[in-house]
């Protein structure tokens, strides 16, 4: 199993526990999509060994599923996070720094496209004013009432952390969020004694300054690994084809099937059971625009189509 990404090659860990330091040989491609990363962490590889510790990658097991996204707004590209999950955990702040609710959508409606169960992860609740804690609220109770599972927590006085333990026993599961979310602080809550380096947020953009550089996966103690990745700004989604992005808004695709046309885009047609659910407030305005922001990507050309 791949358990690191060291940007020059991989660390693969083999069933007896042995270490081996990995490069790829050989050309490796995802259902045709260019990818910045051949392998992922979470990968079950074949490895041919060519010294002490050492060793190729010349194969790779296929995938249960992955979490995937575009390398960069106008690149043909994307980039595996990681691969054979039992779940996801998006760790998302409402304040110091601020997560997009389109940032959030993007992430569970990959997961959603790629079968990998998702859970919001609310952190710095130590910190949050009043109106804070009540725009948090809002938003788990959004998220709860479409079928997510949220926890709030707080890295720092530890509140909510056995919660997030008892989640993540006997699991491989990926965290990943915006830099700046408290991703390091929560994983050194999880692990003690690991002591990941914990970044600073930017008094000038209020943003997260990158800690993390490459995945890396870390075994619990209680069972089961985490595996953390680079902290990201947006989420770019890839290869959605226009008529199945309603299928990854869990809400949005109940409701569809109430609607006058099967082909309905919830745009603008009449007779839609969506737009009819929207103005009665039944589907949320922002989880609505993050749908029609995914739906801009693939129809306006935004991004060039992947291969």
């Amino acid at each position: 199993m791949v358990i690191k990404n060291t940007g020059s090659g991989y660390r693969v860990q083999m069933p007896d526990g042995r270490l081996y330091t990995c490069k790829v040989k050989g050309n490796f491609r995802l259902k045709g999509i260019r990818t910045t990363n051949p392998v992922a962490v979470g990968d079950k590889v074949e490895i041919t060994e060519t010294g002490e510790g050492t060793g190729y990658i010349t194969a790779i097991e296929p995938r249960t599923n992955y979490i995937i996204r575009r390398a960069s707004n106008l690149s043909k590209e994307a980039h595996i996070l990681a691969a054979n999950l039992s779940q996801a955990l998006l760790i998302v702040t409402v304040a110091a720094p601020e997560t997009n609710a389109v940032f959030i959508d993007r992430f569970l409606a990959t997961a959603e496209a790629y079968s990998v169960p998702a859970v919001l992860i609310f952190n710095k609740a130590d910190i949050y004013t009043t109106e804070e804690r009540g725009l948090a609220a809002a938003y788990r109770a959004m998220y709860e009432e479409i079928g997510y599972k949220t926890l709030e927590v707080s890295a720092v006085t530890g509140a909510g952390i056995e919660q997030v333990k008892a989640l993540l026993h006997d699991k491989i599961t990926l965290l990943s969020g915006n830099s700046g979310v408290g991703k390091s602080s929560l994983i050194n809550a999880l692990i003690p004694g690991l002591s990941l380096k914990v970044g600073e947020i930017s008094t000038v953009h209020h943003k997260g300054m990158h800690t993390t550089t490459f995945s890396e996966m870390y075994p619990l103690p209680g069972g089961g690994y985490i595996i953390d990745t680079p902290g990201i700004k947006g989420f770019g989604t890839i290869d959605f084809n226009e008529k199945e992005v309603a299928h990854y808004f869990p809400e949005i695709f109940r409701t569809s099937a109430k609607c006058r046309f099967a082909d309905c885009t919830h745009r603008n047609e009449p007779g839609c059971a969506v737009l009819e659910a929207l103005e009665n407030r039944e589907i949320s305005i922002s989880r609505y625009a993050s749908y029609l922001s995914i739906l801009d990507d693939i129809t306006q050309g935004k991004y060039r189509a992947g291969y």
